[in-house]
């Protein structure tokens, strides 16, 4: 017997192409460009701001010249003045130098005195202790400056007779109050923080008082004592009144007189005073006033 033939399955081959297989090649995504920014350059700083004078040459000449102007003109129109026996013994002898030095001794006498009531009260009165003795203070010194001048200067004769001492305390009650206004608000008004520092570093409190609270105030200050001496100045053409002196006496010769010229004089020389006053005043508180304040 034979074996049966075996029949093997026929096997399919793949037909060979000539064309060749695709290949798929993976896209290119084209990554986007990189822009370069602008480097950023610093803005230079800005140049400091030239220095402030403190004095210009304008405030330095123009008013006294305009008040040597004035002097001379009047000086000028009384050399050609036909007057009269009564006005010339009214500006002879003397005088009228007399009543123009009296007006300044009543001013600089009366300014020193509110000066030492004044600054040393205002300190006081800031003080932790004392500060609720302030509106009482305040409230005198509102009442000095509150009652008339002439009425006040009255009252002070009545009880001290006449004289110059009557004048000097009359001034004095009438112009403490813009000094010891000045004082408080000027003393309020520094930060706390800047005193606190002080105290850490050591400071003692004269020394915070001497080397920080005082000259932060001193502007303010400063512009009371520049009010009060130009108060002085007015309030002592009533010194006459009282037996004072000042140039209240040719004003009242003048209009007692009636004479212009007298009149006249003493006026002039009242305005031109206190505005030269005034001017030194204002000098004084820019040379004074600190550094940078």
């Amino acid at each position: 017997m034979t074996s049966p033939e075996l029949e093997m399955p026929e096997t399919v081959e793949p037909e060979e192409t000539d064309e060749p297989e695709e290949t798929v090649e993976p896209e290119v995504t084209a990554e986007p460009e990189e822009t370069v920014e602008p480097e950023e350059t610093e803005a230079p700083p800005p140049s400091p701001d030239p220095p402030i004078r403190r004095v210009t040459w304008q405030k330095l000449t123009f008013l006294p010249a305009f008040l040597i102007a004035v002097l001379l003109a009047t000086w000028l129109w009384f050399e050609q003045a036909d007057l009269d026996p009564v006005s010339e013994n009214a500006l002879s002898n003397g005088r009228v130098s007399k009543a123009l030095w009296q007006q300044v001794e009543l001013t600089a006498i009366s300014t020193f005195f509110v000066l030492i009531i004044a600054i040393p009260l205002g300190i006081v009165l800031t003080r932790r202790a004392f500060r609720k003795a302030s509106p009482v203070a305040m409230a005198f010194a509102n009442l000095g400056r509150a009652t008339p001048a002439i009425g006040l200067l009255a009252l002070l004769v009545i009880w001290l007779g006449t004289g110059m001492k009557a004048a000097l305390i009359g001034m004095v009650a009438y112009a403490v109050l813009p000094v010891l206004s000045n004082t408080i608000a000027g003393l309020k008004a520094n930060d706390p923080t800047l005193l606190e520092a002080a105290r850490g570093i050591g400071m003692s409190s004269m020394e915070v008082l001497s080397r920080v609270e005082l000259p932060l105030a001193a502007p303010l200050i400063l512009a009371g004592v520049r009010t009060a001496l130009v108060l002085n100045v007015g309030t002592a053409t009533l010194a006459t009144f009282g037996g004072g002196g000042g140039l209240g006496v040719l004003i009242t010769t003048g209009i007692t007189t009636q004479r212009m010229p007298v009149l006249m004089l003493g006026s002039i020389l009242t305005v031109t005073l206190a505005l030269l006053v005034d001017w030194l005043a204002s000098l004084a508180e820019l040379l004074f006033r600190p550094r940078g304040l």
